[in-house]
């Protein structure tokens, strides 16, 4: 009989974890992968901490499901008010193992909270991200594990992901947000050298971000950064890495229309995507 299939689990909102995705892939093309957009809730930076632990355990339980025993929240919003629930009550008591749960969830901010104060100069760092992933403190907080005294502004831009899924982001209307909030998060420090861009959809903003950052700044998608971390993971966890199948098969599920999804998501994905409706 062959091997069932046991793909890593990519989840996301809606369509910004493709650039997470996108990256892993091109590290780790070998895997099987499981995307799922929950397009028909989006957006979650504007949603409690309970609305969205509910709804990201829900995604995540279906993706466990469906066979995935490794799940990657390439959400910064999911990542910032269900991940610690999840990986501390959740998983230890319904999927229980000698060293630790059998199913793992990681998310997006761990992996770039570890690495960013070694882009900065000037030890002053901005964070460009949704109101709910700013108002949780959620970077402030793990930065000051692995950097403390490093300097963290953050900046919510509650317009940016409208912009991105209305298909404006490279429009002349979208040059007016981009400066606003670029020019407030400076205001709170000159000396902001760094920029970090804490939501999947921003880099479709990269090129606008550019013109109105600072001269020499720094500007970090997250994409590289989580597929590097996770490359590194499956290393340190061979455990876990025997357990994921390597058939470069992908599957893409959204909660959503199919359509709309599909052409949307080959613009973030960077080549064709056909989806499959799933109902929740």
């Amino acid at each position: 009989m062959p091997t069932p299939s046991q793909p890593i689990g990519v989840f996301d909102s809606g369509y910004g974890g493709l650039t997470v995705l996108r990256e892993i892939v091109k590290k780790l093309p070998q895997y099987d992968y499981i995307y799922l957009g929950d397009n028909a809730r989006t957006p979650y930076g504007t949603r409690s901490f309970d609305t969205v632990y509910h709804y990201t355990l829900e995604c995540v339980q279906h993706l466990f499901d469906r066979g995935c025993r490794l799940v990657i929240l390439a959400c910064n919003t999911a990542s910032a008010k269900a991940l610690r629930n999840i990986q501390q009550l959740d998983l230890p008591a319904q999927y229980p193992g000698l060293d630790g749960p059998d199913r793992r969830v990681l998310g997006v901010i761990r992996p770039t909270t570890e690495v960013i104060g070694t882009y900065s100069k000037t030890g002053k760092v901005g964070v460009l991200a949704t109101r709910g992933t700013v108002t949780s403190e959620s970077y402030r907080v793990e930065i000051e594990k692995f950097f403390p005294g490093l300097g963290v502004f953050q900046e919510a831009c509650p317009m940016w992901v409208p912009l991105v899924e209305n298909g404006e982001y490279d429009s002349p209307g979208a040059d007016y947000f981009v400066k606003q909030h670029i020019d407030r998060l400076l205001a709170q420090s000159p000396d902001i050298d760094t920029l970090l861009l804490a939501c999947t959809h921003y880099p479709l903003l990269l090129e606008k971000i550019k013109h109105f950052a600072p001269s020499g700044a720094t500007i970090l998608s997250q994409g590289g950064i989580v597929s590097d971390s996770l490359a590194d993971y499956l290393v340190r966890h061979p455990e876990i890495e025997a357990q994921c199948s390597k058939h470069g098969q992908r599957t893409f599920l959204t909660t959503d229309a199919t359509e709309d999804f599909d052409r949307q998501a080959t613009i973030f994905y960077g080549q064709p995507v056909q989806s499959i409706h799933l109902a929740l």
